[in-house]
């Protein structure tokens, strides 16, 4: 009985040994992060006055309204570029490991590109890549 626990254990110490690069990392990662943070804190200027209190730093006063603004459609469309570029990124691992995969890699590829088509139908029928408001 307690040989069955001390391989557990051993299996468990090789297991953790193996993850203690990466917890060191974000450890000393969170530590260097939050120490910037309290040292800006402390070693700051805080010396407010009017000029920096108030909404325009350059000490000019607004006297318009912004200049002329976009419409939300490019910023739809922008971001949905983002989207589809950063999926269609992940063709190229696929395509280098395809052998590796065998057929379970072409269906889940597939069953990938289904879903990224049926995205891409859906964006395209609420007109989402139509410029036009």
């Amino acid at each position: 009985m307690y040989a069955a626990f001390a391989n557990v254990r051993e299996e468990w110490g090789r297991m953790l040994s193996a993850y203690f690069p990466i917890a060191l990392y974000i450890a000393v990662s969170l530590v260097i992060a939050a120490s910037v943070l309290l040292a800006s804190r402390v070693l700051g200027p805080r010396r407010p006055n009017e000029a920096k209190l108030h909404t325009y730093e350059s000490g000019i006063t607004p006297i318009s309204s912004v200049g002329p603004t976009f419409s939300v459609k490019f910023y739809l469309v922008a971001m949905l570029f983002m989207i589809f570029d950063v999926e269609a990124v992940s063709f190229y691992p696929w395509a280098v490991l395809l052998r590796r995969m065998g057929l379970f890699g072409l269906w889940e590829m597939a069953l990938f590109v289904l879903v990224l088509g049926i995205g891409y139908a859906y964006v395209w029928h609420r007109g989402g890549f139509q410029w036009q408001a």
